[in-house]
């Protein structure tokens, strides 16, 4: 593993998302720009001028690690699939384009094939969550630091699920089942990572879907602060994949997740 300073790089990085997070609002509403990738997804003036931000700021603080970006994936003609960065600039661009509030900015530092920075931002909620190792995982929300550690914040009885779609298909519902969940609600973004994190939610499934970018920086969070994250089959999941294709996961606040 490199020799580098998680807790410094961290810290040095959290300012440029506060710059990108004001860009994002800045150009969001009547100064969008929307245009469709070959994938057929839309990409706006914010996620470029997000991504720049942040790319910018962590070649500086790690010139010699690759960064691997949604927006330059396709340029990349030489990787090392062990030590790189994952940014997603932003998260939920299809409700950043509604002008909604849940879209988040990420970026994690990916070592030995493993998450070990995580930072989200969600500029318009104002909350900030970061983490650089376990037991090492915080919240900035309007200027107050707080640590996270996924513990319970809901009523014991209950178990509450996140989801990525209003009409889960059978096989998360299922999940749910499994786990005795009493309620599902909906989140667009890898805020749902950073609310299971703070304890405010107990699980989150999905199936195969999206890609690394848009799971690291959660993982990391979620992990650093005690939550259980693993494929259906209980597996680790490990990053630098083929295509960055992600399998299909599932995100438990604890083992117990009635207390």
């Amino acid at each position: 593993m490199l020799r580098i300073n998680l807790k410094k790089i961290t810290e040095d990085l959290i300012p440029s998302f506060y710059l990108a997070g004001k860009e994002s609002i800045k150009l969001s509403g009547k100064n969008l720009k929307i245009t469709i990738k070959k994938d057929n997804t839309p990409v706006t003036n914010g996620d470029l001028a997000v991504d720049k931000i942040l790319q910018d700021k962590i070649s500086k603080l790690t010139p010699n690690i690759q960064i691997v970006s949604e927006e330059n994936v396709n340029e990349i003609k030489k990787f090392d699939n062990n030590n790189f960065w994952l940014i997603d600039p932003i998260d939920g661009t299809r409700e950043y384009i509604k002008n909604k509030n849940e879209y988040t900015l990420n970026a994690a530092l990916i070592l030995n094939k493993k998450p070990v920075i995580g930072i989200i931002y969600a500029p318009k909620l104002k909350r900030l969550f970061y983490s650089y190792g376990k037991n090492y995982a915080f919240e900035i929300n309007k200027d107050l630091k707080k640590k996270l550690n996924c513990k319970k914040l809901s009523k014991k009885n209950e178990i509450l699920a996140l989801s990525n779609s209003l009409t889960p298909s059978d096989i998360i519902l299922n999940i749910h089942q499994k786990y005795d969940v009493t309620k599902f609600v909906k989140c667009s973004s890898s805020l749902k990572f950073c609310l299971i994190a703070a304890g405010e939610f107990d699980i989150y499934a999905a199936r195969a879907r999206a890609k690394e970018w848009d799971i690291a920086a959660g993982h990391a969070i979620a992990e650093h602060a005690g939550a259980i994250l693993t494929t259906f089959s209980g597996k680790k999941i490990i990053y630098g994949k083929k295509d960055f294709a992600n399998p299909a996961l599932i995100l438990r606040r604890s083992e117990n997740l009635l207390v």
